[in-house]
């Protein structure tokens, strides 16, 4: 029999790219070849998100672009999975004959059924409620290097937020097991795992659905206590009071990194109500001032919607007053996305797509400047960076990332002088900074810098086209 071959597109969130590599590692076991060139794959797995309006036409246009391999005849079998599936399914499978099986959002596991069926199988459909759980015994293949890893601690999420269809496609929380996880961070660590992004749809609730006494706290102290483990990030904390021992945590524990990941959303009373966020602007005010005391160090990012309906000029003014008060790190701006299965979707006063554009810019112009500032504050200090390989912009150069950058979201450190493994922890000195990238020269492994010959000068360093984005 000759070699079977398989080519995935992961779409959407770290939390998606998991369940893609779970698939991965399912498709390995059913001794298929991973290859990059979709025109090389018998079967193509699509990935999907659905989140929101762009992410749902992403995914649909991936999809079609995908069946174009079955009509030239190069793939056999087209598989979408995901959670575009899981909210659609009769629909898709309407509407796109030319996909052979449709996967849902809890189904990664029967991609084995899917690849063992014969030609003639009938077609494969979601149907069942999202209910599954990652386990540490599934197989899971990393597919961004060994050495930077999501850790999905729990799915669903049980919070009501207007504008959020995920609770009806994803289900309620479940959290895993506190043993279940660091048994996965263990053999994560073991194929060497430098860092681990602890993730969910709500973090800061991970362990309330199982009343067993298990909590984030207790999650990170178990985790970030591994032998082996270097840094332990935390990503999607609900704006809420958080406990003393996890602050504690964040604030001086050597593994857990001072980076706090909290989607925000709005920062006007009338709009965090329309939004169903639970909280007013006072409490939200508390929960970034307390963190920024306490916390020292702390690298803030969050994320805001505008244009929700009923959104006016004055709670748009107010949440630009609140990120200039707030100096957050970074920050996402999203435009409202109406989704038919929410009460956000369903309201009529909404806010034209001109308007909301106009104030997404204006939002990010009020921002650019305090990230910039912030990173910029960075040249002349040492910061230890997570090596990657080999930079982009010239082979001259490694790429990593320092502590304060999360994977593919925040930038990266691009690496002069020395040279280092990708999943090493080095020191490195910042000589240049733009809104979010920098240039270090990189420490030996005994952590000390390069130095100039006496009366000489400094080596000039390779060009480098620095991103500047906000």
């Amino acid at each position: 029999m000759s070699e079977r071959t398989i080519h995935f597109v992961s779409l959407g969130c770290p939390k998606n790219r998991v369940d893609t590599e779970v698939m991965l590692g399912v498709s390995g076991l059913e001794g298929f070849r991973l290859v990059s060139d979709a025109d090389a794959a018998d079967v193509i797995v699509v990935n999907t998100c659905g989140f929101i309006g762009p992410a749902k036409e992403e995914s649909i246009d991936t999809i079609l672009q995908m069946s174009q391999r079955k009509e030239s005849g190069s793939c056999k079998t087209l598989v979408v999975a995901g959670c575009l599936s899981q909210r659609y399914p009769e629909q898709l499978a309407a509407e796109m004959p030319e996909v052979d099986h449709f996967l849902g959002s809890s189904d990664m596991l029967k991609l084995g059924d899917v690849l063992r069926a014969p030609a003639s199988t009938p077609r494969m459909l979601v149907g069942n409620p999202a209910e599954h759980m990652l386990r540490a015994t599934d197989p899971r293949l990393p597919s961004q290097g060994a050495h930077s890893v999501y850790v999905k601690i729990a799915e669903g999420c049980n919070r009501t937020c207007s504008f959020c269809a995920i609770p009806s496609f994803r289900g309620k929380q479940r959290s895993r097991p506190i043993d279940d996880i660091v048994a996965e961070c263990e053999r994560l660590i073991a194929g060497g795992a430098a860092e681990l992004n602890l993730i969910s749809q709500d973090t800061i609730s991970f362990g309330r659905d199982v009343k067993d006494g298990s909590d984030l706290t207790k999650l990170v102290q178990r985790v970030a206590d591994l032998p082996g483990a270097r840094w332990v990030r935390l990503f999607y904390l609900y704006p809420e009071t958080i406990k003393p021992g996890l602050v504690e945590l964040l604030a001086h524990h050597p593994k857990v990194l001072p980076y706090v990941d909290m989607p925000l959303q709005h920062a006007s009373d009338p709009m965090l109500k329309r939004m169903r966020r639970g909280h007013g602007i006072d409490r939200q005010r508390r929960v970034v001032d307390r963190l920024r005391t306490d916390i020292p160090g702390l690298v803030f990012r969050t994320a805001f919607i505008v244009g929700h309906p009923g959104e006016t000029d004055a709670d748009f003014d107010a949440l630009v007053d609140f990120v200039k008060w707030a100096e957050f790190d970074r920050v996402g701006v999203f435009r409202f996305s109406p989704e038919e299965d929410t009460p956000s979707g369903q309201m009529d006063d909404v806010v034209p797509a001109k308007v909301a554009n106009a104030r997404a810019r204006k939002l990010v112009a009020a921002q650019r400047p305090i990230s910039r500032r912030k990173t910029k504050a960075l040249v002349g200090q040492e910061v230890d960076v997570l090596v990657e390989g080999v930079s982009d912009e010239s082979d001259l150069l490694l790429r990593g990332r320092w502590w304060g950058q999360a994977p593919e979201i925040d930038g990266e450190v691009h690496l002069a002088n020395g040279t280092a493994r990708p999943g090493e922890i080095r020191k490195a000195l910042v000589t240049a900074a733009a809104d979010h990238d920098l240039v270090a020269d990189l420490a030996d492994e005994d952590g000390v810098l390069p130095e100039p010959p006496p009366d000489a000068k400094r080596p000039r360093k390779p060009k480098v086209a620095l991103r500047t984005f906000a």
